[in-house]
């Protein structure tokens, strides 16, 4: 690739990316396919004037990130909700209802293979 259809960026945290300029990276995308189906997951970073806009990452890993996003706005909510309830004076609930508040099910079955005895 020719030096100026790739352009460093330094990130607040220090550290540095090359980002390619669109136009390239459009044609980069079959390659990108190909590296991603051996396993190479490094992502394709994208843009112009030298400012990352865009990435390309393989299917798998933006599922496994997009499911630990959920997770921790979940996580938010749940630990928000808990707060609020210790810090209210009045009597315990019912399980029931802190599940509904929750969104829980408590009939669903859960894998607990992790904690069985072996």
């Amino acid at each position: 690739m020719p030096p100026d259809d790739e352009t460093p960026h330094l990130l607040p945290d220090g550290d540095r990316v090359w980002v390619i300029k669109t136009a390239i990276a459009g044609e980069l995308l079959p390659q990108m396919l190909e590296r991603f189906r051996t396993g190479d997951s490094e992502p394709l970073i994208f843009g112009d004037a030298g400012q990352p806009e865009g990435v390309v990452i393989p299917f798998d890993l933006w599922r496994r990130l997009e499911a630990l996003a959920i997770e921790e706005e979940g996580f938010d909510h749940l630990y928000e909700t808990a707060r609020r309830r210790l810090a209210d004076p009045q009597p315990s609930v019912p399980i029931e209802d802190v599940a509904a508040e929750l969104g829980w099910d408590l009939n669903e079955k859960l894998d607990d293979s992790d904690f069985r005895p072996k």
